[in-house]
């Protein structure tokens, strides 16, 4: 006969084996009943950084539409309405919004924020033009895709279809953006823009891509960081006549003309990049070029100017964290582009 205060103690080990079971259970249903985490940001800004978040030309820094009101667009007429008002208005767009006629570019005011909710937003056969003048202007978030004119010539003269172009606009913020199959550049930054951010987009699929310059000042501040350019061809960017250009964390893949091209008397930093399969990834003539912790794979390389001259410290200018380059691809190909967190 088993004493009692054994048969105790077994009765007690049984009921507490059943209590941690009901709370096992417990735990279980919770779980499965609670909300999913969310994926996590990778440490990108929700307001302009580098040269666009500076003072300058007696405004700055880049807020686009923040002091006005938020309105949502599906259609042309809509979104035309809003980026040519005088007022300020964050516009966000939810929808893909085909543009007629093909290559129209959306004359776009100052102090406008136009963003893609999560990653529906689009903008389909036309783009923005940013005029002199115009400043205060933030786009993001969108998917501008889809100028292609098959019957153009090699060099893109016919048919100017730009998805971004910029004459003379001061404190932009293009972000997390996808560009991709334009007739002409995806992004030009001509003349004299200023005060001018670039980071987190995509430029994919593409000639011409990325031309900064046109002008024979040299007077424009410029960040590119954290920006994917994949199967494109020349201009990624091409950088003429930048007081300082600055870039950065930038994955270059399979640009077959050349890379990152510091022109005229451009003064240069391109730091922790990573280049794949480029033909001559950076290089200058006559500029200046400071190269730093910069990984090339599978890259060819003419007789070209790596690099020279002292250029400037970007840490003069603001603060900023380089990733290592090592790191870029798989970095880029998870958070760059339009996000699903984003304008929501």
């Amino acid at each position: 006969m088993t004493p009692w205060p054994t048969r105790r103690l077994r009765r007690a080990a049984v009921a507490a084996t059943a209590a941690a079971g009901l709370v096992l259970a417990g735990l279980a249903v919770a779980t499965a009943n609670a909300e999913p985490p969310s994926r996590p940001k990778q440490g990108w800004s929700d307001t302009a950084d580098g040269f666009a978040s500076l003072p300058g030309l007696g405004r700055g820094p880049t807020t686009g539409g923040a002091d006005g009101e938020t309105v949502t667009v599906t259609t042309q007429e809509e979104l035309n309405r809003y980026v040519t008002a005088a007022e300020p208005y964050v516009i966000q767009v939810a929808d893909a919004i085909e543009i007629s006629p093909k290559g129209t570019e959306l004359k776009v005011a100052s102090d406008k924020t136009i963003i893609g909710v999560g990653t529906e937003g689009e903008i389909v056969a036309g783009g923005f033009f940013l005029g002199p003048g115009v400043h205060n202007v933030i786009i993001r978030n969108l998917t501008i895709r889809d100028t292609l004119m098959p019957e153009d010539d090699p060099d893109d003269k016919e048919y100017d279809y730009d998805a971004i172009q910029l004459d003379t606009a001061d404190h932009i913020w293009i972000d997390h953006n996808k560009l991709t199959r334009m007739n002409d550049g995806l992004l030009d930054s001509r003349k004299d823009t200023t005060f001018l951010t670039v980071s987190w987009n995509r430029f994919f699929d593409n000639n011409k891509t990325f031309g900064i310059g046109w002008t024979p000042n040299v007077t424009s501040q410029i960040t590119i960081h954290h920006n994917w350019f994949k199967n494109t061809v020349q201009r990624n960017p091409s950088a003429d006549n930048i007081a300082n250009l600055h870039m950065y964390n930038n994955y270059l893949q399979n640009a077959s003309a050349y890379g990152n091209y510091v022109r005229g008397s451009t003064s240069a930093v391109i730091e922790n990049s990573y280049y794949e399969g480029t033909h001559n990834p950076y290089y200058t003539v006559a500029g200046e070029l400071v190269q730093r912790g910069n990984i090339t794979v599978g890259c060819t390389w003419d007789d070209v100017i790596r690099e020279q001259g002292d250029a400037f410290d970007p840490h003069d200018f603001y603060d900023y964290k380089a990733d290592p380059a090592a790191a870029v691809p798989a970095l880029l190909n998870e958070f760059s582009g339009p996000q699903p967190e984003i304008g929501t």
